[in-house]
This record gives structure tokens, C-alpha cells and sequence, in this order.
């Protein structure tokens, strides 16, 4: 594989900034690694929208990506891998790296048997979500929750609201009476509420998201198609959103190899 392959970037796309959450756990593993990011804020949350208006948005996120010459895509959002990473693996002649609710871990780590998902309405209702749950739903009881409203807060900046802490007390109090010992964060915007459900749900629960994994399974899909970069990164990471940047600047206030530009696309 020639050195300028292995330089070409590592695209990433979500529905809004929650898709961050994972870049971090990539660049933290993968540093050599520039990135590209799609922010699609404007049509945040993917979760409430129809199958097939989540795969036109998956496909004009893919072919922007493609047109920035990566070299492998991550769709950092569950809804739009639950609904429309079948269809871009035909498709399109790059590996694309998905991302599920970690219900499957979760099962083998829970002890009374009781798992809670939080997540989006798209991801719920998804025929892989349907179908990966159902090996499951036979030993483990599955408490599943829509976490309507919370992308909205988390994209406008309010994760401190007094709203954001009515919804997340309304979502995870009955799992707690049902006895849930694992919490799956079902979509990429949650983890940055972790300290918020820690407040309400407290140390006895697991939480549970896919961060970590989705950049082991990154380095070692590129490790496989010999599309590792060998050499430190000298280019900026660069985030696309297509609305106001400042929400999105405020979730990497920490990194300074990053450029993020507003554009419509």
C-alpha cells in the first residue's frame, strides 16, 4: 500500500457533535491519524426521522466524506448505522466502521439478568437493533427507553439545564425500580451526560458505551488493510458542522491540532 494511502484521512460523521465522543477514543488510540469530521446539526436528531430519510442523509454524509479522499468512514451514530450502514457497505468501495448499542456486553455482565437501553427512537425501532436484541431478550430482560428531547439539549448546550435533569430523572428512574445493574448508552451524545445519570442512577449501575471499541475495531481494520499511518500527523483534524461551530468548539476546548469550520452541506 503506498505512504500517501496511508495518509489519507479517517472520516467520521454524526448527526451533531455527539459523534466526538468517539472521535476522542480514536485520535486518544490513533494519533498518527487526521480526521475529518461531519457534523450534521442541522438535521439533529437523526432519531426521529424516517429509515429512508436517515439513509439520504448517511449517503450525502458518505459521498462529502469520500470527496475529502478518506481512506475509511466511522458512522458515529447509532440511528444512521442501525438504518443505513447495510446499504453503504454495498455501495461504496471503502470499509465503514458502525456503531450498535453495547447490549451485548452488557448481557454478560449483568447480574440480575435486568439490562436498560437509552437511546434514540431510530435506534429502537432499527431491524438490527430488532435483530440483535432478540438473540438476547431470551435469557436478559431488556428495559429499552427513548431518550426523546436529550440531542436537542445536548446540541444546544444545555446538558447543566434543569430540563435536561427532569428528562434523565423521567428515563432512568424506572429502570432503577426495575432493578437494571447495566445502563447501555444507545447513542453517541450520551456519554457526555455520564456524570449526570452517575448523579441519578449512582455507582451500583454500570455504564455501558462503545467508545472504546469502535477505535480497537478502527485500528484494526486499517492494521488489516495495511492503512495505518506510520508517522505523526502534521495536518489538523478538521470538523465540518452546518450550523454554529461554537457548540461544537466548546466539546474540544482541550485539543489544539483541530480546525472546525461551518459549511453548509
Amino acid at each position: 500500500m503506498s505512504l500517501d494511502t496511508t495518509k489519507q484521512p479517517i472520516g467520521i460523521f454524526d448527526s451533531g457533535i455527539g459523534g466526538t465522543s468517539i472521535w476522542k477514543e480514536i485520535h486518544s488510540l490513533l494519533p498518527n491519524e487526521q480526521t475529518i469530521y461531519l457534523s450534521d446539526s442541522k438535521n439533529a436528531p437523526y432519531g426521529q426521522k424516517s429509515k429512508q430519510e436517515i439513509l439520504e442523509l448517511s449517503i450525502k454524509n458518505t459521498e462529502f466524506l469520500l470527496e475529502q479522499n478518506c481512506k475509511l468512514i466511522v458512522v458515529a451514530c447509532n440511528t444512521a448505522t442501525t438504518n443505513a450502514i447495510q446499504y453503504l457497505r454495498q455501495h461504496y468501495p471503502i470499509s465503514f466502521i458502525g456503531i450498535e448499542p453495547a447490549i451485548k456486553p452488557a448481557s454478560l455482565l449483568t447480574k440480575s439478568k435486568t439490562i436498560g437501553i437509552l437511546a434514540t427512537k431510530g435506534t429502537l425501532n432499527s431491524d438490527l437493533f430488532e435483530k440483535t436484541s432478540s438473540l438476547i431478550k431470551q435469557e436478559i430482560r431488556i428495559i429499552e427507553q427513548i431518550g426523546e428531547g436529550l440531542v436537542e439539549l445536548i446540541e444546544n448546550n444545555q446538558i447543566e439545564s434543569e430540563k435536561m435533569h427532569h428528562l434523565l430523572v423521567k428515563y432512568l428512574q424506572p429502570m432503577i425500580e426495575e432493578n437494571v445493574d447495566c445502563l447501555v448508552l444507545g447513542c453517541t451524545h450520551y456519554p457526555y451526560l455520564i456524570p449526570k445519570i452517575k448523579e441519578i442512577i449512582g455507582e451500583n449501575i454500570k455504564i455501558i458505551d462503545s467508545g472504546e471499541a469502535v477505535a480497537r475495531q478502527t485500528n484494526n481494520i486499517l492494521t488489516q488493510q495495511n492503512l495505518l499511518n506510520s508517522t505523526p500527523n502534521t495536518n489538523k483534524n478538521i470538523f465540518y458542522i452546518n450550523k454554529s461551530k461554537e457548540v461544537l468548539e466548546n466539546f474540544l476546548t482541550e485539543y489544539s491540532n483541530i480546525i472546525v469550520e461551518q459549511k453548509d452541506f
